[in-house]
């Protein structure tokens, strides 16, 4: 059983089919580098915290979920932080460190409060994946799912900073180019998606 659950977490992140939390990941680690893995560490953690909370609230009906709503506000999430990787970017950060720690602090608190909605989403698939009979196991079920959405994560957030470092590095792309192609692509993307999901 917890292998089974390990297995849906990790395949609901890493679905194609369904990309807008991967599309929140690409978004969120566009600005980095592989270099700055660390930070991209504790940015996921901040993310895994949000969306471990809600996830469990929702699956054990603490908090109500609108999931109309929630597949709404999903790529409103990723439209935010790649609309914020552009305008905080702007700025060199060799030339304004006072400014590059704001944003970082800014990045932290955009990955817990989004992982907060992104978590509601999770909680959609995992009570619809709960098997008849195991109820009284859901905090196990929780844990195990909760762990395979993470394993998922680090793995796309990995493949990620290894395509930044083959850009910078081989193919001699400027970090600001970079970021400014990686965030428009998924703002362009996330936008479309929330206008088909309008819930009114």
């Amino acid at each position: 059983m917890f292998r089974t659950y390990l297995a849906l977490g990790f395949q609901h992140i890493a679905d194609l089919s369904g990309y807008d939390h991967i599309l929140f990941l690409i978004a969120l680690c566009a600005i980095y580098s592989l270099q700055e893995w660390k930070k991209v560490a504790l940015l996921v953690t901040a993310f895994t915290l949000g969306h471990s909370l809600t996830l469990a609230l929702a699956a054990l009906d603490i908090v109500p979920v609108n999931a109309a709503w929630i597949e709404f506000l999903i790529p409103v999430t990723i439209v935010i932080t790649a609309l914020y990787n552009v305008a905080a970017h702007r700025f060199d950060r060799r030339e304004l460190p006072g400014l590059f720690n704001r944003q970082l602090n800014a990045n932290y608190f955009f990955a817990l409060f989004f992982g907060l909605i992104h978590g509601l989403g999770f909680s959609n698939f995992f009570r619809a994946s709960l098997m008849p009979g195991e109820e009284g196991r859901l905090v196990l079920q929780l844990f195990a799912f909760n762990l395979g959405v993470e394993l998922g994560q680090l793995l796309i957030v990995a493949c990620i900073l290894l395509a930044s470092f083959v850009a910078f590095r081989l193919l001699q792309i400027q970090q600001r180019e970079w970021n400014l192609f990686i965030s428009g692509s998924a703002f362009g993307l996330a936008l479309v998606m929330a206008l088909q999901r309008l819930p009114f």
